[in-house]
């Protein structure tokens, strides 16, 4: 499925289609280059989740925990400046991805070994003004 976005302002309603294609997929994978809109597109799905904690990259702290108002708990990592998937691993990783709450991955392509079977891959170009985000889901029964 693709979703293109022309401006910000449709941020909201392409959150909303990916969070139903999402079903209960808990693993979602934010793939793109510097600058194509993972973190702002992140921040567009945890306002449709009702997120009330300030969503932000957790470029440096790589983890940052946040909380719907309804209770819930979303993980959201950046691992751009991890050095190897040793220094990702002990983290703890399994914990949180094993855990039922949703986690939100920026730049999963530098831990390929750590990432469960079954997630969503989200892959967000920038080409001409206009964002294209291109959803696949990945493992056993894919969650549909």
């Amino acid at each position: 499925m693709t979703i293109d976005i022309s401006d910000e302002s449709y941020l909201p309603t392409a959150a909303k289609e990916v969070l139903n294609i999402a079903g209960d997929q808990r693993i979602w994978l934010f793939e793109g280059e510097m600058g194509a809109g993972k973190t702002t597109f992140t921040k567009a799905i945890c306002a449709e989740l009702g997120v009330v904690d300030e969503v932000s990259s957790p470029t440096f702290s790589l983890i940052n925990e946040y909380e719907t108002a309804r209770g819930e708990t979303i993980f959201h990592f950046d691992f751009f400046r991890i050095e190897s998937e040793m220094e990702a691993e002990n983290l703890g990783l399994d914990e949180y991805f094993y855990s039922g709450d949703l986690c939100l991955i920026e730049w999963p392509e530098k831990i390929p070994h750590l990432i469960p079977d079954r997630y969503l891959k989200i892959n967000i170009k920038f080409i001409a003004e206009k964002r294209t985000i291109h959803l696949t889901k990945h493992g056993p029964d894919k969650g549909d």
